[in-house]
């Protein structure tokens, strides 16, 4: 028996994560290897091209029935997916109700792209992931503390740097380095 089949078989010709029936194929699970099905899950075509960079923030509500699977496979997806969600707040609640085993928790964070542990991704007022190095425009007029003035409304920072707060970001504005808001900038 073929591992497509086995995963055919142990999902009952469903997409793993959210039950689709149509367009399934095989993803196998990273780090590891497509020798075995256990290192595999059966995914939908929606699941596959979402799993990157999750979009359609609605669609993957359909965690809060797959992360509980008893195969490890589909919990490091369903982890590593509400991980990326974090911005939502059932995806936060959903992912503190999580148990994984050690093993399959060390699986979860392997896959994980040069992201640290206690990292948290900052996001723009509409939702743009925002980078270290990125340019962002101010959306309202803001009062800079300590320097007794007002950064204004559509005015560029250019260069910015990430803190280890998420809501927070630092770039130069008039020439004096501030840290500013993140749900007030809008990335350019």
């Amino acid at each position: 028996m073929t591992i497509e089949q086995q995963l055919q078989q142990r999902s009952g010709g469903r997409c793993e994560l959210c039950g689709a029936i149509d367009q399934l194929s095989l993803l196998v699970v990273s780090p590891k290897d497509a020798d075995r099905a256990a290192h595999c899950a059966l995914l939908c075509s929606t699941c596959q091209g979402e799993l990157e960079s999750p979009q359609e923030h609605n669609h993957w509500r359909c965690l809060n029935d797959s992360m509980w699977s008893q195969e490890p496979a589909v919990q490091v997806l369903a982890w590593r997916t509400l991980k990326k969600l974090t911005t939502e707040v059932w995806a936060r609640d959903l992912l503190d109700m999580m148990y994984l085993e050690p093993e399959v928790q060390q699986w979860a964070e392997a896959g994980l792209p040069g992201e640290d542990d206690d990292s948290v991704a900052t996001f723009d007022s509409n939702g743009a992931r925002l980078q270290a190095g990125d340019s962002v425009t101010l959306i309202k007029d803001l009062d800079v503390k300590g320097a007794n003035f007002t950064a204004k409304r559509g005015t560029m920072v250019r260069d910015i740097s990430l803190t280890s707060n998420p809501e927070h970001i630092e770039g130069k504005v008039n020439g004096v380095q501030v840290v500013l808001v993140a749900r007030f900038l809008k990335k350019a």
